[in-house]
This record gives structure tokens, sequence and C-alpha cells, in this order.
């Protein structure tokens, strides 16, 4: 019997399991996952040192306290069929655009916690929002902070703003990494070879974003403090505001939340 339930085993749900036990919130044994495919069980299994089984998910399933839904959206109504008999457990779900209604008419379960992880949770520097439903009860918020706590910071919201969510931190990471790719690029073509640049830019994105979290301070006071009158970083900035900078990542994530919203309704 198992505490917690994966029902799925890729590579958030491998991120998830390995910093919980890393952590000390569950022990090994206490956790068990299901995967169709024989490969993604193996490669769970070796990353988390967690059982996965690639058969009879009821009967694996049975008498778990909680269940991690973390299949594709598509795979979603069939992979949880077989879980709907279990009684009002609590699932929590990390499946994309799918609304709290729908999981509780898929689950069976009116205890149901709907959360929108993003990848940096594989290097336990996750940020996640997560919505509960009404018969959620305080022990399971509680349980989802302390999953989510352990693979980065998590956020509570009302689950009308889970697309924005969604268009910031779960989107997000992929913004950053087309922005450390341009850093990146502006090295190599100043003259430095690729890997140095690719590791400078990575690191000044890092070291930017430890500053606004462990200063508290304003993103705006640090930018100034970093930018001379008439200096180096003055002049590409003015490049970038006179390029829209600001406009286009706004108005990306604005494009991401009606798509966010778009699939939430199929």
């Amino acid at each position: 019997m198992s505490k917690l339930f994966f029902l799925g085993a890729g590579k958030m749900a491998t991120a998830i399991a390995g910093g919980l036990v890393k952590a000390g919130t569950f022990q090994a044994d206490e956790l068990l996952a299901f995967d169709v495919n024989p490969k993604a069980a193996e490669a769970f299994q070796n990353a988390t040192g967690i059982r996965c089984v690639t058969a009879d998910c009821k009967a694996a399933a049975a008498g778990a306290e909680t269940v991690l839904l973390a299949v594709k959206p598509q795979m979603l109504a069939d992979a949880a069929a077989p879980l709907r008999s279990a009684g009002n457990r609590l699932f929590l779900s990390i499946v994309a655009g799918v609304s709290i209604d729908r999981l509780t008419e898929l689950t069976g379960s009116e205890r149901i916690v709907r959360i929108m992880p993003n990848t940096p949770m594989l290097v336990g520097r996750g940020a996640a929002g997560f919505s509960a439903g009404p018969k959620a009860n305080e022990e399971d918020i509680a349980l989802t902070e302390r999953i989510l706590a352990s693979v980065g910071i998590a956020f509570r919201v009302d689950e009308k703003y889970m697309d924005a969510v969604t268009a910031l931190s779960g989107s997000g990471p992929a913004y950053v990494f087309e922005f450390i790719q341009a850093l990146a690029d502006g090295g190599v073509s100043e003259g430095l070879p690729r890997d140095m640049a690719t590791q400078l830019a990575a690191q000044t994105v890092l070291g930017a974003a430890e500053m606004v979290l462990k200063t508290g301070t304003h993103p705006t006071v640090l930018k100034d403090q970093v930018t001379s009158p008439a200096g180096t970083t003055a002049r590409a900035l003015e490049v970038m505001y006179r390029n829209g900078f600001a406009a286009t990542v706004i108005d990306a994530m604005h494009a991401c939340a009606r798509r966010s919203e778009e699939l939430g309704k199929k």
C-alpha cells in the first residue's frame, strides 16, 4: 500500500518523486508509480529508486491515500478510468489545461487539487501555482504544499488565474531559455566561444534572479544600480526599449494564456 501513487512516470513525475525522496518528505517505499511505457517506467525507477509498474493500474493504486495524475491530457480519461471506483481520495493533477470540474468528473472524487508545475522542478528550482477544489480540505492543501516545496516554491491561486500561472511560470522557462540563447548568440557575434558565451549567459540570468529573490529589491531598482548615465548598459537598454522588449514579453504571455483557455475548453 502506497501513501502516494503516481499515474504516469514522465519527466515531471520523476522530478517530483525524486524531490520528495531527496527532501525526506516520503520514503521511497511509501511511493509507487504506474506507466504503460516500460522504458518510462525503467527510467523512473533508475532516477528515483521508486518502484514503477506497467500492468494492472487499479490493483497497483489500491489503498493509495493520494494519487498524482501525471499523464498527457489526451490520455487522462482512459488512464483515470480504473481509479474511479476507489472512493473519495485525494487527487493531485499536473495535467495541463484540465479543470477541477473535469478532474472531478473523470476521477469520481471531490477532493481535487490542480497544479501547474514547471520544468525547473527537475533541478529542484520549480515555481508552481495550484488551485484547490471546493471539497479539498486543509490537510489536502497542506500535503500539496509539502510536495511542491520539495521541488521549489508554490502559490495557491483561484482557479481562474491558472491560465495566468501557465503563461508566467508554466511556460516561462521557455522564454528564459530563449533569452539565454539570445545573450549567448550576442556574445558569439562579438567573438566569444560558444561554450563560454552560453555559460556566461546562463550564470548571468541565474545570478540576477538570485538577487531579486534574496534581496527583495524591486527589479527596476536593481536595473538602475547597474545602469550608469550614458554608459554601456544604458545604451543597450535604449535599444531594448526602442524595439519593444517588455511589450513583446507581455504580449507573448497574453497569447499563451489565451491558448491555455482554449485548450481547457476542449
